[in-house]
């Protein structure tokens, strides 16, 4: 009866201690995004600097192509070495364009440099105010429900949105 009685406890403990509740939050980044007003100009700043590295990539396919539609139809009067030495130039001007469109948009172009020099801090100092919110009260986890379309319905009271928008000191 006593081992019945002390295995009996030990289930006991053992489930009141996985029965701790664990305290989850959520966040709209989106909305918090919007709300800042440095996040705006950023975004305008890189909007703009894309469209300009944008039409630049698109005048020189353009030129590449005017170029082909001219050697096309010159084609007949053209001797050999000047037929190779016009498709070595559209070679070149696609070459050349294709070149820029990976230096402003590649992997480790300069729209992404740009990106991350005006965008990461802000991002950070959001992380940190989510830290702080977490380490205040008590959340073990925050979800981003802005990039989770799989979130049917959360509770308003769990959102942090707000809570971080005024501790960065851009209240409602």
């Amino acid at each position: 009866m006593k081992r019945f009685f002390y295995l009996a406890l030990f289930f006991l403990l053992l489930s009141a201690n996985n029965a701790t509740a664990q305290k989850f939050a959520l966040i709209d980044m989106e909305y918090v995004m919007k709300n800042i007003p440095s996040y705006e100009t950023a975004n305008e700043q890189l909007t703009l600097l894309s469209k300009k590295w944008q039409s630049e990539v698109e005048l020189l396919y353009k030129e590449a192509e005017t170029m082909s539609r001219n050697y096309q139809t010159e084609l007949v009067f053209l001797s050999d070495d000047m037929k190779a030495k016009r498709e070595e130039e559209i070679l070149a001007k696609e070459k050349e364009a294709n070149e820029l469109k990976r230096k402003y948009f590649g992997p480790k172009g300069e729209l992404f440099s740009k990106r991350e020099s005006l965008i990461k801090p802000i991002q950070e100092e959001i992380y940190n105010a989510i830290q702080e919110i977490c380490s205040e009260k008590f959340y073990q986890m925050v979800i981003d429900k802005s990039s989770n379309p799989s979130i049917v319905f959360a509770a308003p009271k769990i959102d942090i949105s707000d809570d971080v928008l005024q501790k960065l000191g851009y209240s409602k």
